[in-house]
């Protein structure tokens, strides 16, 4: 290869390179660029748990399960028992699964509803 094909070959290269450099710009990531990035991403993880959780309603799901109806009512299992033995609480009972219809919850909380008493009295 001769000096002249060299050349060419050499401004043909910078030539590729440059036209690739000028297409993707080079970012340069540091620590702190990926430690926020982590955050970021288990902020959003968090948020889409939390959101997954707390969406029981009727328009999600209309039959809860025994865990979930425990955990919606921050009640133990024996509570929940009681309120199934003495009949508070209608339920069905498929394959060994009891199930709770969520109007039926939101009916009985309701009906146990006591109105809001002001601690001070207001002049």
């Amino acid at each position: 290869m001769g000096i002249t094909q060299v050349f060419c070959f050499q401004i043909t290269v910078n030539f590729a390179v440059n036209q690739i450099l000028s297409i993707m710009p080079a970012n340069i990531l540091t620590t702190d660029d990926l430690r926020e990035f982590k955050v970021e991403l288990f902020d959003e993880i968090k948020a889409l748990i939390s959101h997954s959780s707390s969406s029981l309603s009727p328009e999600s799901k209309r039959f809860l399960k025994t865990t979930e109806v425990m955990e919606l009512l921050d009640m133990s299992p024996s509570s929940l028992q009681n309120l199934r033995n003495a009949r508070v609480i209608p339920f069905s009972k498929i394959n060994g699964t009891i199930f709770y219809d969520w109007n039926d919850i939101v009916q009985l909380m309701e009906k146990n509803k006591k109105p809001a008493k002001p601690k001070f009295k207001f002049q």
